[in-house]
């Protein structure tokens, strides 16, 4: 199968699922995918997973089912969502935040759930500890640490090193407190400054307030609502000559400066690896939850000239990958 044909396959399967599988047969093994955005949103992760399984043997429509569950970056519909995905029932549920993840936890105790991009699983309980998760939860970590978010920062204040004020943009899903971001500024000098949005009507009037308390940069916390909307939110930054940090690379792909992240779609097929195991027998109490490796820091090129900057050569050269 080419990667065009998987993409094909991919995107229409997230779009309608039960169509896309009818004719399976009744002894596929069925995954359940609770995610937090929309099929349109995360097709790339879904191609991600799907190509991570077919590597490893398992045909999607052939010898595995997926049961998408859609949260349409509303996560208040996880809890609703993860009871189906047990009613069905599924294998394992794959959860692509840690929202969902701790949804799909208060669902089952006994079904496996693989979490995807989760901030903090020790402290949220979903797991005992990194190495020995204990229970029915494992999978991967997104470490967004304080030297990350601190990093984040870091490199925001090398592409400006005037910024005095920056702004945090955050959606009620958002896991990591302000108050550490916060913190991380102090050592730079640069005040934070939180701005939370609820629904997509708030995203302009929230740019708007940030233009008029003269906020110089804008950094957008991992959420998945603002994951979802991401490309009305770069537009409007690029509208607000707002230079921003964002907390993965689809933003700068849609046009935003520059991110600092571990990659999402890698994270997804590494997913892969642990639903492959448990379907062959392996228990996740004992499957060791594995944090990213390595942050990459993407910058475009296109929107820093657009904005009118300069960007330092120093991170040009750590950049690794510049969009033009």
């Amino acid at each position: 199968m080419n990667r065009r044909a998987l993409i094909g396959g991919a995107a229409a399967a997230a779009l309608g699922p039960r169509a896309a599988y009818a004719r399976a047969p009744a002894t596929a093994r069925r995954v359940g995918l609770l995610m937090t955005t929309t099929p349109t949103a995360a097709a790339h992760i879904v191609v991600a997973f799907a190509d991570g399984l077919r590597q490893l043997g398992h045909m999607e429509g052939r010898n595995v089912v997926f049961e998408y569950r859609w949260a349409e970056g509303r996560p208040e519909r996880f809890a609703g969502m993860a009871a189906d995905l047990v009613r069905q029932p599924v294998e394992v549920i794959v959860a692509s935040s840690q929202a969902a993840a701790l949804a799909a936890q208060r669902a089952t105790t006994t079904i496996a759930i693989v979490m995807v991009n989760a901030a903090d699983p020790v402290g949220a309980g979903l797991v005992a500890s990194l190495a020995r998760p204990g229970g029915n939860v494992t999978g991967l970590s997104q470490q967004l640490t304080r030297e990350i978010r601190a990093k984040q920062l870091q490199l925001l204040k090398e592409m400006l090193p005037k910024m005095s004020r920056v702004g945090v943009l955050r959606g009620t899903a958002t896991t990591v407190g302000l108050g550490e971001y916060e913190t991380a500024g102090q050592t730079l000098e640069v005040r934070v400054q939180g701005v939370e949005i609820r629904s997509r009507n708030d995203l302009e009037s929230a740019f708007a307030a940030m233009a008029r308390e003269r906020i110089d940069a804008l950094l957008v916390s991992a959420d998945p609502f603002l994951f979802t909307e991401r490309q009305r939110v770069v537009e409007l930054a690029r509208e607000h000559r707002l230079a921003g940090m964002y907390s993965t690379r689809e933003y700068a792909e849609a046009g935003g400066l520059m991110s600092y992240s571990a990659r999402l779609s890698e994270q997804f097929r590494r997913a892969a690896i642990y639903v492959d195991k448990i379907l062959r027998g392996a228990s996740p109490a004992t499957l060791p939850v594995e944090a990213p490796s390595h942050y990459e820091l993407v910058i475009n090129v296109t929107t820093a000239k657009a904005l009118g900057l300069t960007i330092p050569p120093s991170l040009l050269h750590r950049a690794d990958q510049v969009i033009e």
